[in-house]
């Protein structure tokens, strides 16, 4: 592997719960992100992130000056706290350590927003007819993002004047809001269990199995304990009332992601990420999810020309984290000058 000039050189990392994934980033080139460079460890490995990421330095003979981390977990300031794991991670103790001049924590879900400026048409799957390009950054464009996993993320990408802005929110915590009466019961039931009931109670792998039990409930039947992977297998084996659980699944995650849509003005857009969607994919586009995110009223017909593509790149996260490199610690380049009038 062929490291960059240290002084555009960015370490990358992507950590979750249980893995952290690490990479470089070339923040002169027009594709920053390093494939060849990705590499993968154990977190209970390593007593803290600054040894796993000296560990990757050293294995890979590449030297850096900054590093760009997405964590799972809140960031607050110069620190984060990484859900299901001990690491503490501060920014002044990575850069003492590492002997870095620059360090740089991102939420993992304003990754997935800052990595939608750098796919290709080969990284997605369209989801509808609505077809989608990419756009230089010169271009203005406002973006959503959603993603169901283990919760419910959801966020959004503005480029404005070559700049990314990546929009961190809540959105998974909004207010179900069901769209006909077998959802209006599937609302009862999750209320009478959780009070409140927000998208995330639905749209996400938890969700799945509170959306089967309330069917099965609701059929008079107790399907007893579930994992998201029992029904998503019960589905594919034929199980109709697995299949209906999906079909509602869809419907509603449809629903929501044009809501976004209409909530954060991402007219260029909507890009569906999180583990669910690659491994949904073929039933996500057979399903009526769709139909539900058009069918917005008066706004029907500019939800039928918005583009919603699945997101398959295979390092979402290290891709996000190379764009937040660059813009960063990019050079910024020259704009050329407009020419003269006569």
């Amino acid at each position: 592997m062929t490291s960059p000039d240290p002084a555009q050189c960015v370490l990358l990392a992507d950590i979750g719960g249980t893995n952290a994934r690490f990479a470089l980033a070339d923040t002169s080139a027009d594709q920053p992100f390093l494939a060849e460079s990705v590499r993968e460890y154990v977190v209970a490995e390593f007593p803290s992130l600054a040894d796993a990421a000296k560990h990757y330095l050293d294995e890979t003979g590449s030297k850096a000056r900054n590093g760009v981390f997405a964590v799972a977990g809140r960031v607050d300031g110069d620190e984060a706290r990484v859900t299901n794991h001990p690491w503490v991670i501060k920014v002044s103790r990575l850069r003492t350590t590492l002997g870095f001049e620059g360090v740089k924590l991102i939420n993992d879900f304003a990754a997935q927003a800052m990595a939608v400026s750098l796919l290709g048409p080969g990284d997605v799957a369209q989801v509808g007819p609505a077809r989608w390009k990419p756009a230089p950054l010169s271009k203005n464009k406002t973006y959503a993002v959603i993603g169901p996993g283990t919760g419910l993320g959801a966020g959004g990408l503005l480029i404005r004047d070559s700049k990314r802005i990546a929009l961190e929110t809540e959105g998974g915590h909004v207010s179900f809001p069901p769209g006909n009466p077998e959802e209006i019961e599937i609302l009862q039931r999750l209320s009478r269990q959780f009070g409140r009931v927000s998208n995330e109670r639905l749209i996400c792998g938890p969700g799945l199995v509170n959306i089967h039990r309330a069917l099965s409930e609701m059929a008079g039947e107790d399907p007893g304990p579930l994992k998201p992977a029992d029904v998503t297998k019960r589905a594919a084996e034929g199980d109709a009332l697995c299949l209906h659980a999906l079909d509602v699944f869809f419907a509603v995650f449809g629903a929501i992601a044009g809501d976004l849509v209409l909530t954060l003005g991402a007219w260029d857009g909507v890009f569906l990420c999180g583990g669910l969607v690659p491994r949904l994919l073929p039933q996500l586009q057979r399903s009526g999810f769709r139909q539900r995110f058009e069918h917005k009223g008066r706004f029907a017909p500019a939800m039928g020309g918005i583009p919603v593509l699945a997101n398959l790149h295979a390092q979402p996260g290290l891709l996000g984290a190379a764009a937040t490199a660059v813009e960063t610690f990019g050079v910024p380049r020259e704009t050329p000058a407009a020419p003269a009038k006569a």
